[in-house]
């Protein structure tokens, strides 16, 4: 069991960035409520970023199917990768619920 753990760091150095991405990306939308340059700023910023992050998700899709067809992959990562993808692209989404949730 000991050749797991260094595994399962690896996976938790990856989910965590990725999630504090995700927070910052939803962070503006709870912090502003009325418009302002930052709210415009943010916007933008989130914009661009899922401009980037479609393509990428894009290859790791396509690098997951090759690794699962290699038979080289754990399942871990492809379910990671597909929560990852929802989490990225769904953030306004996400936020938007939260927000409705604690009537902000």
């Amino acid at each position: 069991m000991h050749h797991l753990r260094p595994h399962r760091f690896r996976l938790q150095q990856i989910l965590l960035p990725l999630l504090l991405v995700i927070l910052v990306i939803g962070t503006p939308d709870l912090a502003m409520a009325q418009a302002s340059p930052f709210m415009t700023g943010a916007t933008s910023l989130q914009s661009n970023l899922l401009a980037w992050l479609t393509p990428v998700a894009i290859i790791l899709v396509m690098v997951l199917g090759g690794m699962a067809m290699a038979n080289r992959m754990s399942w871990g990562w492809c379910i990671g990768a597909i929560l990852g993808i929802a989490i990225g692209f769904g953030a306004p989404q996400i936020v938007t619920w939260v927000r409705g949730m604690f009537g902000v």
